[in-house]
């Protein structure tokens, strides 16, 4: 997952923004007791999803994959007054700790959590999108990407996390045995290829890929 020197990294770390109370609280606590806490956006990748979503100022934003909240909790900090995150995660189990951190962020309006399946819950939403934020499981990219994209406004944004996993998506022999190397490989390339959007794929932490819908 780390693609840039460890130094630069550090450095850059030390000259962007420190994480709010609420989110180095639930970094810590995440890391302290919750499963593959990788998956957390953590600090730099955090404060990146903040400033776009400060920058595109969306009314209505869809995050598929809550895992803790702290991404959630970042992209939220954009919305315009009014604005609503609906965040949705298919595991349970972290309920309670989402909720508590929302709430201690204060954004207990602002933020719906729904437990669920993405794709049958969305189908039930009657929303358009400023901006979505694909973070759950990878072989279902392409069907969250393909369901999304009618429902995102035109100039709306969509960003995909994981998209280099880790590098294996430029390890052929990564690309020949894992099968998430492969859906990933394989929604790059659909993206790439898609003339809905203007992508650029970032690598930051393990991939992003920002796409803007014309």
């Amino acid at each position: 997952m780390d693609f840039i020197d460890k130094k630069i990294q550090d450095y850059c770390d030390a000259h962007t923004n420190s994480e709010s109370y609420v989110l180095k609280k639930l970094n810590r606590d995440t890391h302290a007791n919750v499963l593959q806490p990788r998956m957390l956006s953590g600090h730099f990748q955090g404060k990146l999803l903040s400033m776009f979503s400060k920058m595109i100022r969306p009314k209505i934003i869809l995050e598929i994959g809550t895992y803790t909240g702290y991404s959630a909790i970042c992209l939220a900090e954009g919305l315009v007054e009014n604005g609503k995150l609906i965040t949705i995660d298919v595991n349970a189990e972290q309920e309670t700790r989402i909720r508590k951190y929302i709430a201690e962020a204060g954004m207990e309006k602002q933020i719906q959590f729904i437990v669920g399946d993405a794709y049958n819950i969305i189908k039930t939403l009657p929303h358009n999108y400023d901006l979505v934020f694909i973070d759950a499981d990878k072989p279902n990219y392409l069907k969250y990407y393909k369901q999304v994209i009618e429902l995102v406004n035109p100039g709306g944004y969509i960003i995909a996390d994981n998209v280099l996993w880790s590098g294996k998506v430029v390890d052929e022999k990564e690309l020949a045995k894992d099968k998430d190397t492969q859906f990933l490989d394989e929604f790059n390339k659909f993206i790439q290829q898609d003339e809905r959007v203007e992508n650029i794929l970032l690598p930051v932490r393990d991939g992003l890929m920002v796409m803007r819908k014309l």
